[in-house]
């Protein structure tokens, strides 16, 4: 239960991806300072991959646990993908509030004008159509 909870803590932080952007999970800022913590030894894949190798060695002796150990199994083999094409994880760094303003300063003024509609004849004629 000891390496769920190890393995829960590291992986609830998303790394930052090398393109687009990363939505951070609810929480994940308190989480991101404890990985960061630990340096190198979390954010390199081919550690993660190994950690998750060596968790899922004991839980292949029960029955009970197989589909865990299955589970760690695939995720250290993804984590040794992740680090032979060369990823590491980054955390998230969050932007100033001027960055995640939608538009930016691109608009400065509402529009003053209105939407176009068509005629007043025409709005009118609509509704009798389709009643008629």
């Amino acid at each position: 239960s000891v390496a769920g909870v190890l393995v829960c803590l590291l992986e609830y932080p998303r790394s930052k991806r090398q393109k687009g952007s990363t939505m951070e999970r609810c929480g994940q800022k308190y989480l991101t300072a404890v990985v960061k913590v630990f340096g190198p030894l979390t954010r390199n894949y081919y550690i993660r991959a190994i950690l998750h190798a060596a968790l899922a060695v004991p839980a292949g002796f029960l029955l009970s646990t197989i589909l865990g150990t299955v589970c760690l199994g695939i995720a250290s083999g993804i984590y040794l993908l992740a680090a032979v094409r060369g990823e590491e994880w980054r955390p998230i760094e969050q932007k100033p509030r001027e960055l995640r303003q939608i538009g930016g300063d691109t608009i400065r003024q509402p529009p003053s004008n209105p939407p176009p509609r068509p005629p007043a004849d025409a709005r009118k004629k609509q509704p009798a159509e389709v009643g008629g």
